[in-house]
């Protein structure tokens, strides 16, 4: 028997419970993980605030994790190959995260490397993922320059630190509190606010490639269409109404495209945090039996870095 959270109806945080649930043995293709460590997403609490599929409930909560095999389906290898009870491993996508155990399918599941604390390792793939799409639909190169709106954001940061390794120069939008995080992995920090196009003018006076927005408001989407010529090239997570009002890209975990790219990736960036290469700042770990205080803490926006659940 494991502990996990579920959602039992749409709505606020209030929905989310912790309850006892029988983990089931994996078949052919499947592995079961005894997770280390959950991590944490806005997607985790927005699929539940807005959902209406009543026949998903009760909903399993949370996409990644970190952990060590518990047991391996017959036939079965994970994702990097091999695989056996006792590896430490890191999943993504997967339903249910938030849980000391759970069954899984084993194209899900990679090795972790050994240099990879299980907290970042569960906090990697869903902020690299995104981040690493961004980046691929606006077709950022060497010797752009890049405007991220929201860079000190988990996403934000994966991005400041890909697009670094592409050879692209980042001005990022942030609070001055965040400026020195911005900073730390290679971004021109601006503040966000009014007079945010001519700050971002006076940053790049050879004009922006490409506008990369993880924050969805009216500011950052009409600055990026102020300075960015081809709308090609500026892509959001968060305003989807208007990058089809506007004819710019919006991308998004549930659609096919970006499913595809970001299950193609992952194996890259596993590599790339187990050189160094790729970092995850922690804000917060909490434990398990406390997801709704953590959730709580993520719904307020600026926790400073990931928040991580740990059994």
């Amino acid at each position: 028997m494991a502990r996990r959270w579920v959602a039992e109806d749409y709505g606020d945080l209030d929905v989310f419970a912790e309850i006892d649930a029988e983990v089931p043995a994996p078949g052919k293709g499947e592995v079961t993980i005894e997770v280390r460590a959950a991590g944490m997403n806005p997607a985790d609490y927005k699929r539940v605030a807005y959902g209406d599929d009543r026949s998903l409930l009760p909903m399993p909560v949370g996409y990644e994790c970190s952990g060590v095999i518990s047991a391996l389906g017959p036939d079965t290898e994970i994702a990097s190959g091999g695989g056996a009870v006792g590896d430490e491993v890191l999943a993504f996508r997967v339903q249910g995260a938030y849980a000391t155990e759970l069954t899984v399918r084993a194209s899900d599941v990679f090795a972790k490397p050994a240099s990879l604390p299980f907290a970042d390792a569960a906090c990697l793939l869903l902020v690299g993922t995104t981040a690493a799409e961004m980046l691929h639909v606006t077709g950022v190169k060497a010797g752009d320059t890049v405007l991220v709106h929201g860079a000190s954001g988990a996403v934000g940061v994966s991005v400041l630190q890909q697009a670094a390794l592409l050879g692209a120069h980042v001005i990022g939008t942030a609070s001055v509190a965040n400026f020195d995080l911005v900073g730390r992995f290679g971004g021109e920090p601006v503040t966000y606010g009014p007079g945010l196009e001519q700050r971002v003018q006076d940053a790049a006076p050879g004009g922006i490639d490409a506008a990369l927005d993880t924050v969805g408001t009216a500011e950052a989407v009409d600055t990026s269409l102020a300075l960015v010529s081809d709308r090609g090239r500026i892509v959001t997570i968060a305003a989807a109404g208007r990058a089809a009002a506007d004819g710019f890209h919006a991308i998004g975990g549930s659609m096919p495209a970006s499913l595809a790219f970001r299950d193609g990736v992952r194996a890259r960036l596993i590599d790339l945090a187990a050189r160094g290469e790729l970092v995850v700042p922690i804000a917060r770990s909490y434990p398990l039996s406390e997801a709704r205080a953590a959730l709580a803490e993520l719904k307020g926006q600026h926790p400073g870095g990931k928040l991580v659940l740990i059994p």
